[in-house]
């Protein structure tokens, strides 16, 4: 069984393998420098504007990384809170009450498992088809 907070490691998606991460960045950067013309230098600001975009492009990078964890987490707590709760779920058949009974965490996010007050169990139910909790 894995902790709760394995789901942020297992949601994140591979980087996109065309994406420029800093080390790549780096040996651009000293390429750059190498190969420049001896005889027009390229200017040291213009040297320093490359290196604050790309460093305001990483740590865009990282807000969104941290952005897209904290809504995983809260998922994960909304899900949590609400076993053994009564609720209603939306399916192609309608409008059906009963009480949550189980959660199974998967990569698209919390998967509920609902037992209906007609006995039948609801399977496969996501948060976002709950419209009432009691």
């Amino acid at each position: 069984m894995d902790a709760i907070g394995s789901v942020l490691s297992s949601g994140k998606q591979a980087t996109n393998a065309s994406s420029l991460n800093q080390e790549d960045f780096i040996k651009l950067f000293l390429t750059q420098l190498n190969f420049q013309d001896p005889m027009e230098p390229v200017d040291n600001r213009e040297f320093l504007a490359q290196i604050a975009q790309f460093s305001a492009l990483e740590q865009a990078r990282v807000t969104g990384e941290s952005i897209n964890d904290i809504v995983t987490l809260n998922s994960v707590s909304q899900s949590v809170s609400l076993l053994s709760k009564y609720v209603e779920v939306s399916t192609l058949n309608g409008v059906q009450t009963g009480t949550v009974s189980a959660i199974r965490f998967t990569n698209e996010g919390p998967i509920l498992t609902v037992t209906s007050t007609s006995g039948s169990v609801i399977s496969d139910v996501k948060l976002s088809q709950i419209g009432l909790v009691k």
